[in-house]
Order: C-alpha cells, then sequence, then structure tokens
C-alpha cells in the first residue's frame, strides 16, 4: 500500500535532526536554579551596539509592512563595506538558509560534498536533505582541516567543498597560503566555500580573507554572519560573497521575503558600529588568555582558537560533564557529539561569566578526585 512518505528521499530518512542546547529558561526550571551562564552556542556576550538595539526600536512600527525583497539598503552597506559590486552579494535568512540553498542548486541524488570532520555538522545535513552524501575528512593530529586529503578526496561526484575557518567546533584555522594552494588546486565546477562565521574574531596575522580572490576564482564562496562578532544570531541573517551568476541561481531559488525588515535594518547599523565590534573582539581576546592560564594551571589540555569558543579536554566523559555542569548553572557543549569524548566546547563569555564556569569546573573536578 502506498504511503504519503513514499518519496522521502533515503537521505532524509537516515538524517538525524540537529539538536540545539537548551534554553536558559528551561535549564532554570529543571533544575531550580536561579543563575544560568550559557556557553553553548558561541553567542556574543555583550550583544549588539546600543545604535543597533535603537534602530530595532525605531523600526518595530514598521512591522505590518514587508520587508525589502531585495535587501537593497543591508547590500548597498556590504558593498561598501568590502568594496564589491552589489551583484556579488547575497542576503540570508542566516548562513543555514545559504547552505540549504546551495544544496538545492548544486546537488542531486547521489552528489557529494567534502569536508572536515569533525566540522560545523549543517553541511552534512543539507547535502543529506537534497540525496546527497557527505565526504568527511578526519581533522591531523592538531585538531586541524587537512587540505591536500580533502584534495584527494574529490571525485567527479563532488559538487562542493567545504572549510570551515576558523573550524567550529575546534577553533583552528588554515592560514591564507594554505587556503590559497587549494584553490588553485580544486577543479573549477567544484564549488570551493568557505565559512567565515568567526571571521572578525581572528588574531593570527596569516588569516584568509578571500575577497581580492572572488574575481579571480568563479567558483570561490564566502559565507560570513551577523550572528557571531555583531551579536544578532537572535535575528537570522548571513551573507555570502561569490561571483554574479552563482548569487543570482540563489535569489532565483530562495523565498521572495527571506530576511525580514527588522534584521535587515539592524545588520546595516551593525556595519557601521566599528567602536562596539572592537569591544567585542577585546573582550574575547581577554577572555580567551584568562582560559588559557585556567586550563594550563588546572593541568587540561585544550586548542588554541581563533574563535569566541574553545576546546577543553576534561579527562572525563563529556556528556557526564555537560550534565553536572548543567546542574551547577553552567551550559556547555558536549564533545562526545562531534567524536571527542572527553572533550568539551564552551563558548568565551564575560569576565564573570567565564570566572563561573572555572568556579563551577573546579568543584566538578574536585568531585571526581581531577584536582
Amino acid at each position: 500500500m502506498k504511503s504519503l512518505f513514499d518519496g522521502v528521499t533515503e537521505g532524509v530518512k537516515n538524517m538525524k535532526r540537529y539538536q540545539a542546547g537548551k534554553s536558559i529558561e528551561e535549564v532554570k526550571r529543571e533544575f531550580g536554579l536561579d543563575k544560568i551562564v550559557k556557553l553553548a552556542s558561541n553567542e556574543n556576550p555583550l550583544g549588539p551596539a546600543p545604535e543597533v538595539i535603537e534602530t530595532i526600536k525605531n523600526e518595530a512600527e514598521n512591522v505590518y509592512l514587508y520587508p525589502d525583497s531585495d535587501s537593497r539598503i543591508l547590500k548597498e552597506n556590504l558593498s561598501k563595506h568590502y568594496s564589491l559590486p552589489l551583484e556579488n552579494i547575497f542576503i540570508g535568512n542566516g548562513s543555514d538558509e545559504i547552505l540549504d540553498l546551495l544544496m538545492t542548486l548544486l546537488l542531486n541524488e547521489g552528489d557529494q560534498i567534502v569536508q572536515g570532520d569533525p566540522s560545523f555538522i549543517k553541511y552534512e545535513l543539507a547535502a543529506k536533505s537534497r540525496g546527497g552524501e557527505s565526504i568527511k575528512i578526519e581533522l591531523d593530529e592538531n585538531h586541524r582541516l587537512q587540505p591536500e586529503k580533502m584534495l584527494e578526496a574529490i571525485t567527479d561526484q563532488t559538487r562542493a567543498i567545504f572549510i570551515c575557518n576558523p573550524n567550529n567546533p575546534t577553533g583552528t584555522m588554515l592560514e591564507k597560503k594554505e587556503i590559497e594552494a587549494l584553490l588553485k588546486k580544486v577543479p573549477e565546477e567544484v564549488l570551493f566555500v568557505v565559512d567565515q562565521a568567526y571571521y572578525e574574531y581572528m588574531t593570527a596575522e596569516e588569516y584568509f580573507d578571500g575577497i581580492e580572490l572572488l574575481a579571480q576564482y568563479p567558483n570561490l564562496f564566502l559565507m560570513r554572519t551577523f550572528s557571531k562578532a555583531y551579536g544578532m544570531a537572535g535575528l537570522r541573517v548571513g551573507y555570502g560573497l561569490g561571483n554574479p551568476k552563482l548569487v543570482d541561481y540563489l535569489n532565483r531559488i530562495r523565498g521572495p521575503f527571506n530576511v525580514n525588515r527588522i534584521a535587515q535594518v539592524a545588520a546595516a547599523a551593525a556595519l557601521e558600529a566599528d567602536d562596539h565590534l572592537q569591544k567585542c573582539y577585546q573582550l574575547n581576546k581577554k577572555g580567551k588568555a584568562y582560559l588559557y592560564q585556567q586550563f594550563s594551571e588546572l593541568d587540561l589540555e585544550y586548542i588554541e582558537t581563533q574563535s569566541n569558543f574553545m576546546m577543553v579536554d576534561t579527562g572525563i566523559a563529556a556528556e557526564k560533564v555537560f550534565k553536572e555542569l548543567q546542574q551547577k548553572g553552567v551550559i556547555i557543549r558536549p564533545g562526545h557529539q562531534f567524536g571527542m569524548e572527553s572533550w568539551i566546547r564552551l563558548t568565551i563569555g564575560t569576565q564573570a561569566e567565564n570566572e563561573f564556569f572555572i568556579e563551577k569546573l573546579k568543584d566538578l573536578l574536585k568531585g571526581e578526585d581531577k584536582l
């Protein structure tokens, strides 16, 4: 007998749903806590700039109107910011939508993408939802992507390669020369995606920007977002920079009003709030140094990061650490979800949040006779 769901692809049938972390309110209710520090989702603890908040308030009275379908003002601000033509810029409802649209555009049943492992889980989910397959290349001993092995994994079925830089969840990055060397070797019919969600947090001098290479490489596509350093995760707005033909195709298949009007004006204002962005950068840099010192004093292995999160090996099963820290009022991301069984990932918060986390981690380690 036929079923309504006979046409669902095997990729979707075999997919696991993305598991977002528990909300602060949910954890408060579950454990009867008054104070919760959420360090699970790589959010900016300072939030958006004051002028962005003011812009949001001023725009609120206009939400009865549909947004600009073309996100024109935001595009113009990005065009000015990067000295790029409007035709090179695609605006999406967060990077998630852009990934979904890329896979819709490029993948047929049985096609492949190449990515690191572990890396951002959305690449695999987006590919599977279109009947595609994700070829995952293990990170090296320093938790970095392996460009040469990723290149070797490209076949006639490969439609895209994803370079998450800095990589999520490890926070490591490939240097400019490494990415450029790989880009030169990847076939031009394979889309070369550099996911730069944490671009604004990078401190290393040899980081990859890529803007200047867009005209030279039609298969290069850069993804950036307002969710992280700009503190606007709740508004869902990201953007892609690529060749005009690719941008045109993406615009053909997106929804007509894919980015709401609050998100559009807020993102446009955020681009001009340089002082706040620098404040967020410096806070993250300071917090990173503090956590490095604390983990060293606790004799815990950690991965040096180029992002606003980091990973540390507690020597205890990650799921156990996750549950116990949650009961103590700290929400982190357990590494077993990434195949790193005794590691945890934490967002770098404010100084007070970082100190609260260290206090609770020390309590946990003492209870496990690790101190």
